[in-house]
């Protein structure tokens, strides 16, 4: 049976995945979240002319030239309207964002006058409009300022703090389940036994899961057993889980009971093994309204096929507006042999060059199994399905991995 490419298998994976449904959430809970809906201001900002300095609120008429004189009649602090009109050669000590009073069309700064009795001399001349925030210069009640789709930035949460918003609608975060399996695996801290490793999977996919906006629930290892494996299925589907992430037993061994167990949940399959390296024996299928993925044992396929599958679907049922992984160009620092017809992913570290180019060294040893490399590598080379040899020197496509 010939592989699925990658094109086609993450385009299965989207196929159908909308943003979840909307729930209402405060400004202190909405870092990172995405928003279900275009955010209209509720109302003007400014809602009135405010000082933008400290000085002196007047008729620009009466203070066009040094050395006029002009008598103070009151004092404007923020929050504090004065309630009279400025008439001709009177002025209004203003502070900054107090509102300017009627009458007045233009402040001068208090290093431009000299108080002298009750009144000002102006030291440099007023000019119409100067240091006055004029109503609605930020913005004004309807205008869309929060576009849907966008995850809002802490710069977001001020600006729809700014707009009166103190609740906003965001897309429900999508509930990722987790299951290793294999009886080889024991937790971090556990002396292994003959033939056991340290399960490591678990805690880069549970990382990248949360980064991207999704709650975690770990469902644990289940043990190499069909009873095993479909009990951990369950276990997802009644958590009310979106997504169920398996590791390990995609492949087609005796032991690799993941595909059996989903066949035996009716999970309807859309694919299992793609046309890529590391992670050919990649899954997906859905359960209901549960997609599942089940990601290959090692640990560099299953981050690499998380980081490509998982992430994106993260993103599209968070109702972000762009979901894809970013491609940019790099200059291979080696020679790099001709693809097969799996399309490649090799790990790579990244150097800028003093010219500003960007330099991608593929590790030495691309061994899915080897997690030193993978920590090591900053980004991954894209080699498409039959590529041929390419020199050091020569234009790759690189995916930047996550830095943080």
């Amino acid at each position: 049976m010939a592989l699925m490419p990658v094109a086609d298998a993450l385009a299965a994976v989207l196929s159908g995945a909308d943003g979840l449904p909307e729930e209402m959430v405060a400004l202190d809970l909405a870092y990172r979240r995405v928003l279900a809906r275009d955010l209209a201001a509720l109302r003007t900002q400014p809602p009135q002319a405010m000082s933008a300095m400290d000085g002196y609120a007047l008729r620009a008429a009466d203070a066009a030239h040094a050395g006029a004189r002009l008598k103070v009649i009151g004092e404007i602090a923020a929050g504090r309207p004065f309630d009279r009109v400025v008439g001709p050669r009177q002025a209004v000590r203003i502070f900054t964002g107090g509102v300017v009073p009627d009458g007045a069309d233009a402040v001068i700064i208090q290093e431009d006058a000299a108080a002298e009795g009750d009144g000002i001399v102006v030291t440099e001349a007023a000019v119409p409009g100067r240091h006055i925030r004029r109503a609605g210069v930020d913005f004004n009640q309807g205008d869309i300022l929060l576009k849907a789709g966008g995850q809002l930035t802490d710069r977001d949460l001020s600006l729809a703090a700014s707009m009166n918003h103190p609740r906003l609608p965001v897309h429900r975060r999508p509930k990722v389940a987790l299951l290793a399996t294999g009886d080889e695996l024991v937790m971090p801290g556990e002396t292994p036994g003959p033939g056991q490793i340290v399960y490591s999977n678990g805690y880069a996919l549970r990382a990248l899961a949360r980064a991207e906006g999704a709650d975690v629930v770990d469902l644990g290892i289940a043990a190499d057993t069909l009873a095993a494996t479909t009990s951990g299925i369950r276990r997802a589907r009644d958590a009310g889980a979106d997504i169920l992430i398996t590791t390990g037993g995609a492949s087609v061994g005796d032991h690799d009971l993941v595909k059996r167990a989903l066949d035996a949940e009716d999970v309807a399959m859309a694919f299992w093994r793609i046309a890529m390296r590391p992670g050919k024996p990649l899954m997906h299928g859905r359960l209901g309204e549960m997609r599942v993925l089940g990601l290959p044992g090692n640990p560099v396929s299953s981050y690499v096929c998380a980081f490509l599958f998982l992430v994106p679907l993260i993103r599209k049922l968070c109702g972000r507006v762009t979901v894809h992984h970013t491609t940019e160009s790099a200059l291979l620092a080696v020679d790099v042999a001709a693809n097969d017809q799996r399309q490649d992913y090799l790990r790579a570290r990244l150097a800028a060059r003093d010219d500003g180019a960007l330099i991608a060294t593929p590790v030495h040893q691309q061994d899915s199994s080897l997690l030193g490399n993978l920590a090591a590598a900053q980004a991954l080379v894209v080699r498409p399905p039959f590529a041929p040899a390419a020199r050091a020197g020569s234009s790759c496509d690189i995916l930047r991995l996550p830095a943080d």
